[in-house]
């Protein structure tokens, strides 16, 4: 395959060659014509590329137009590149002009070397012609082979023909360091996407990895560097342009490299429709595309503006988990300087993630919206989606919408909704916090690992003394102690403590409250289902500490920094209990514990085995820590 590859590749570039320029020069339009109608792909590459460095510049409109134009020069260029190899220098000076190259001829004359800082910019084969006006100055270029030798030997036999030499990048840069250092000139390419060998950097204000090489031989060798472009400026008609010398001494290799970017976006700037705008410059790492484990680091300039990176975040349906999920959003905004956090949440508990400071904004899913329509309201806006929830509904919203990076646990047969699925987090002998699979999640996708799950609480020093109580839990009796006990506990404490208790939970709860209530002794406010999610969050600011079952609100307390006295029955503290300090577990555990069912199948033995007398010791414990 690589032979027949090989002959077809010789066959066009020794027709290419018999042709005159211009003919290569329009064909090449038609044929750059002919791509943007057939590769759509690259079409809207092109145009999402073109929108991050023009777009507050320009209409879409015009980078519209901007795109064709760059499809049809692009084309024009790719042919003439084939053809400009067998062309004389009599011919080469005829079609091409040289702006500033006094520049260029000085800074070579310092025999300290000088570094080519080049770009695929225009009709770049021109590179190579340069040393018919730098003689008898040594040239080379670095270069990354392709995978086909033959071929690799043909592009690259017409620039040693000229006395350029060829270095190969992955065998090392012995002899680019040597060329430098005998004050040669050496071309360098720095606009191409350098992975996790680059330094992340932005470029028209968005974050890019960056190729430091053209800084780090300037500066291992002492040589100048200079960037250069060749700009289509006719049919058929081009000019080479010298920038002026990029001041290197007592500059760090990452301030050399931004400096070079900054020379790239003006050069960009000039003839916009000549850089390679097809090429994934901004490109999302896999797996790891938030940032905080990048080998080579950030470099972000003094006073910059970084343009976001769109990140959004798909809540759980249930508070609890949603809660639990707090720390591993908290790490994702860390990841990376540039991230835009948003979270789309359901109605219900958007006021939770409102609550959250690392969350720029909260998108509602309506009560009946479906997945269609948030997905019209969602599309085109993010970078990539990280799905808290395991349901392939949340993969079916973003695969719709057409987020490019859709991250999740596999799970409800989704998996080909989404692009990058870490593998779930190994259970170990003993069961890991479900709040640990959350950060998994993010920790697969760069994310550091905070000291703290949650930020400094906002609670509020409240007279009289307020104890909260949630006697409820959504999920089922199974989790529910008994409403009498509940209002023994209350009237113990207050007799050993001037306090107010507060009752709250959801409308479904209301009869338990009713029956605590009843005939109750101690001071209180049964606010159960009289409180929106926003106005529940107040009330358990001004507690000083929460008793409750294992629910939801549990897992707000911790959050709001409520230390809570939590009762478990049904479930497993390991997996769910609340995240932080100061909280005390009270738990029995029977023979069939933790069962995980709504209801108790036999006689509630689990729950049963926990007394007033322990409650009340754990609370007033509480109200002294």
């Amino acid at each position: 395959m690589d032979r027949i590859i090989y002959g077809l590749v010789l066959a066009a570039v020794t027709v290419i060659r018999r042709l005159p320029l211009k003919v290569c020069f329009g064909a090449g339009m038609a044929l750059g014509f002919l791509a943007w109608l057939m590769l759509p792909r690259y079409r809207t590459l092109a145009r999402k590329n073109l929108a991050i460095a023009f777009g507050e510049t320009r209409s879409p409109r015009e980078i519209r137009a901007l795109a064709l134009s760059h499809f049809t020069t692009l084309g024009a260029n790719l042919l003439c590149a084939l053809r400009v190899p067998a062309l004389t220098e009599r011919e080469i000076e005829a079609c091409c002009e040289m702006v500033h190259f006094d520049e260029l001829r000085r800074v070579v004359g310092r025999g300290s070397g000088c570094v080519a800082a080049i770009s695929h910019y225009g009709n770049w084969e021109l590179f190579a012609q340069l040393v018919f006006h730098i003689r008898p100055t040594k040239c080379g270029t670095v270069y990354q082979a392709i995978h086909n030798r033959a071929v690799d030997n043909l592009i690259n036999e017409s620039r040693r023909r000229l006395g350029v030499a060829t270095f190969d990048r992955k065998r090392g840069f012995t002899g680019a360091i040597q060329l430098l250092r005998d004050g040669g000139l050496l071309g360098v390419l720095i606009d191409q996407h350098a992975g996790n060998s680059g330094i992340w950097m932005p470029l028209f204000g968005k974050l890019a990895s960056t190729a430091p090489l053209a800084a780090t031989l300037a500066e291992r060798t002492g040589a100048g560097i200079v960037p250069i472009s060749i700009q289509t400026v006719g049919f058929a008609k081009w000019k080479t342009v010298v920038a002026d010398e990029i001041p290197t001494a007592g500059k760090s290799v990452e301030q050399i490299t931004h400096e070079l970017n900054l020379a790239l976006e003006e050069q960009i700037r000039q003839s916009p429709r000549d850089w390679f705008w097809v090429h994934n410059r901004w490109k999302t790492p896999l797996p790891e595309f938030l940032l905080s484990n990048v080998k080579r680091g950030l470099f972000l300039p003094p006073g910059g503006r970084l343009k976001p990176f769109r990140i959004l975040l798909r809540s759980s349906n249930w508070l609890g988990d949603a809660v639990m999920s707090i720390p591993a959003a908290r790490a994702i905004k860390h990841g990376r300087p540039d991230a835009h956090v948003t979270v789309l949440s359901p109605q219900k508990i958007a006021g939770l993630w409102r609550a959250v400071p690392e969350v720029d904004e909260v998108l509602e899913i309506g009560s009946g919206e479906g997945p269609r329509a948030v997905a019209r309201r969602i599309r085109g806006k993010f970078d990539a989606a990280i799905l808290f929830p395991n349901s392939l509904r949340s993969a079916l919203e973003v695969w719709l919408a057409g987020v490019p990076r859709r991250v999740g646990f596999r799970g409800h047969r989704r998996s080909w909704l989404l692009n990058q699925i870490p593998k779930d987090p190994k259970r170990g002998l003993r069961p890991a916090h479900q709040s640990r699979q959350f950060i998994q999640l993010a920790r697969k996708c760069g994310a550091p690992e905070l000291a703290e799950p949650f930020p400094p609480s906002g609670r509020r020093s409240t007279e009289p003394l307020r104890i909260g109580l949630c006697p409820g839990a959504e999920f089922g009796p199974a989790k529910r102690w008994f409403p009498e006990r509940f209002r023994g506990v209350m009237e113990a404490v207050s007799a050993r403590r001037e306090c107010e208790w507060v009752l709250v939970g959801v409308n479904r709860d209301a009869p338990l409250g009713d029956e605590i209530v009843r005939n109750n002794r101690a001071p209180h406010r049964n606010l159960i289902g009289k409180t929106s999610l926003a106005e529940l969050i107040e009330t358990l600011r001004g507690c000083r500490i929460l008793l409750t079952n294992d629910t939801g609100t549990m897992h707000l307390a911790a959050f709001l920094g409520v230390p809570a006295v939590a009762l478990f029955g049904s479930t497993e503290p390991a997996l769910t209990s609340p995240m932080g300090n100061g909280h005390q577990i009270l738990r029995h555990q029977v023979e069939c514990s933790p069962c995980f069912q709504r209801e108790c199948p036999i006689d509630f033995r689990c729950m049963k085995a926990i007394t007033e007398d322990e409650v009340v010791e754990a609370v007033l414990r509480a109200l002294e820590s």
